[in-house]
Formats: structure tokens, C-alpha cells, sequence
């Protein structure tokens, strides 16, 4: 029998790629979406269902339909500038829209609930590679509203939820074939557009701060491709659907344990696109830690699960997507 999964906010960037990735192993993603930031062009690999997790109608209507075993949560609100603008927002659409969610599937009984975190809960950092350990110490609403997502999970775990928090570095790189990448208006992201302005298709880059206390001046960051990312989650499923005890609440950090330099992309973007990346230099961005890289031992040892892919592979998906993605 088919296994079913449900994925909030697959239309989006990493969800779809997550969608992709379960397709390919056999299962049935069921997309739900509210399309505000996702598209329907991303949608490839099983339904979609447009709707929004605070809707518990809309919940009950579709876990009824479907009946998914597995539930991978990603909808939400991912601009930290924004989520500074609008707090309240941020908290509500984030944070209080997921108790819905996890109240449906605790009465439903699912057996996997894997939710997209975020590396920003730890605050800034007091060693060099991230522990799952490290004190959780948000600098922003958004990062405030994954932490807050992550403690109601642990608290679900006393009415039987088994869930796991993967706490994400710096996602980047697009499905290899190109049928599927990035595409955020704004986006934010450095790779795409360190891309976008070699290729001349976007704005010169603005690197904000050059007196950082790294090699190079720079912020350092762990980019991990996305594609690792998915199989995070189909791994993250899968050791939880292997428990034998109900409720438990599990966080691993995704990242690559290797830190590069915000120049050290423009470099190396340099290199593959053949074009050198125009930037301008302003001020350091409130809240920005020099360094941000995670110790991934955890979900290698746990998951059994390690990144495959290069910076070099990240920016050359990146880059075969920016130049053929719809428009």
C-alpha cells in the first residue's frame, strides 16, 4: 500500500523538492498550501490542497480524505526583516496555526511529524560547529515562532506524537534536472542572487559588513544543499515511524559542518558562472552572528544521514535553474 504524506507548504521551495524526493521513493505527497508563497507550478508529484493549517475544518476534511501516516510541516512566514516589521504576524502564522496541525494529527494518530526548523533558534553562537545542545536563544520573531513550534511539539510528545525538529543551516542548489528551484519575490538568499547578478538578470549584490572576525571579514554560514535536505526528512520519517513507543520529540541540525565565507561564494560563483559578481559593501545587519555552522554528528549518527553535495554542485543547480525557471 501506498504510503501517504502530508506536506504543508510544498508548493514552496524546499517543500516541493521534499514532494519530489518522496515521489521518487514510492510515496504519495499530499501537498497542502496556501499558494501566498508558494506556486502551483511546484506541485508535481501528488495532489494539492489549497488551504491553511489554522483551518481545522479544513484539516479534518482533508486528514479524513487521506489519512497520511507521516506529516512533514514547512508552511510559514521565513523573512527574518519582515518578521521584525510584523511580529505579531510572524507568531501567529507560524507558531499559533501549528497547534491546529498538531492537534489533527495527535487525533489521528499519525506516526511521523517532521517539522522544518531553522539553525536561527540558537541565537548567536558560543562555538565554533552548533550542537543540538547549545541554549536556544532566538534574535528574532522568526526564529522566536520555530523555537515556540519546537516547544509545543515537546509538549505533544505527552499525548503520544513522535516528532523530530531539523533544524536547518543555509538551504541552497536546486533540483538537478531543473524541474523545480528557488523562487522567492523578494529573495533573500545569497546564492541565487550572487547568480542572478553575474548573470546580469539581477541587482548588484549588497554584502552587508566586511569587519566581521573571520578569515576574510565576512560572514561564514553552512550551506547545504537542498536536495540533502529532503533526504533529511524521508530519513527523519522513517526513524520515526521505526519507533516502538509513542510520544518523543527529537531536534538535528542540517548543515554540512563546513563553513564558507560570504566571499568565498562569490568566488566560487565566479568560477562556475565565468562572470565575476557585482557587489557593493553597506553595514552590518542587526541581529547577524560571523558565524553560523552546525555539528551535524547527531542526525549522522541517529539518521544515518550525511550531505553529498559541494558548495560548487549548490551553485551550478542554482545557477541551471536561474536561467530556465518559469518567469
Amino acid at each position: 500500500m501506498q504510503e501517504t504524506v502530508l506536506v504543508t507548504g510544498g508548493a514552496g521551495y524546499i517543500g516541493s523538492h521534499i514532494c519530489k524526493a518522496l515521489a521518487q521513493m514510492g510515496a504519495l505527497p499530499v501537498c497542502l498550501d496556501t499558494l501566498e508563497k508558494g506556486h502551483r507550478w511546484a506541485v508535481k508529484w501528488g495532489p494539492l490542497i489549497q488551504g491553511d493549517i489554522g483551518d481545522s475544518d479544513r484539516l479534518e476534511e482533508l486528514f479524513r480524505k487521506y489519512r497520511p501516516r507521516s506529516v512533514v510541516h514547512l508552511a510559514g512566514y521565513i523573512e527574518v526583516g519582515e518578521s521584525v516589521q510584523f511580529p505579531d504576524r510572524y507568531l501567529h502564522n507560524n507558531a499559533t496555526k501549528t497547534q491546529a496541525l498538531i492537534d489533527v494529527a495527535i487525533r489521528y494518530e499519525v506516526d511521523a511529524f517532521v517539522f522544518s526548523s531553522t539553525c536561527a533558534v540558537y541565537g548567536y553562537p558560543e562555538v565554533a560547529n552548533l550542537p543540538e545542545t547549545h541554549r536556544i536563544s532566538p534574535l528574532n520573531p522568526y526564529a522566536a515562532s520555530k523555537a515556540l513550534v519546537e516547544k509545543k511539539l515537546r509538549e505533544a510528545a505527552g499525548s503520544g506524537l513522535r516528532s523530530a525538529a531539523l533544524r536547518y543551516f543555509n538551504a541552497a542548489g536546486s533540483d538537478p534536472e531543473a524541474e523545480i528551484g528557488e523562487s522567492h519575490t523578494p529573495e533573500t538568499h545569497l546564492i541565487p542572487l550572487a547568480c542572478d547578478s553575474a548573470l546580469g538578470i539581477g541587482p548588484q549584490l549588497t554584502l552587508h559588513g566586511v569587519d566581521y572576525p573571520t578569515h576574510d571579514g565576512s560572514c561564514v554560514r553552512d550551506f547545504v544543499h537542498v536536495c540533502d535536505l529532503a533526504q533529511a526528512h524521508i530519513r527523519a520519517i522513517g526513524w520515526l515511524n521505526g519507533m516502538t513507543r509513542m510520544g518523543h520529540h527529537e531536534a538535528f541540525n542540517l548543515g554540512t559542518g563546513n563553513g564558507h565565507s560570504v566571499l568565498e561564494v562569490l568566488e566560487q560563483t565566479r568560477r562556475v558562472v565565468g562572470k565575476a559578481v557585482p557587489f557593493s559593501v553597506s553595514s552590518r545587519r542587526v541581529g547577524d552572528s560571523h558565524r553560523l555552522v552546525g555539528d551535524i554528528s547527531k542526525a549522522s549518527q541517529i539518521l544515518q544521514w550525511q550531505p553529498m553535495c559541494s558548495l560548487v554542485e549548490q551553485i551550478e543547480s542554482t545557477l541551471r535553474w536561474r536561467q530556465h525557471r518559469p518567469r
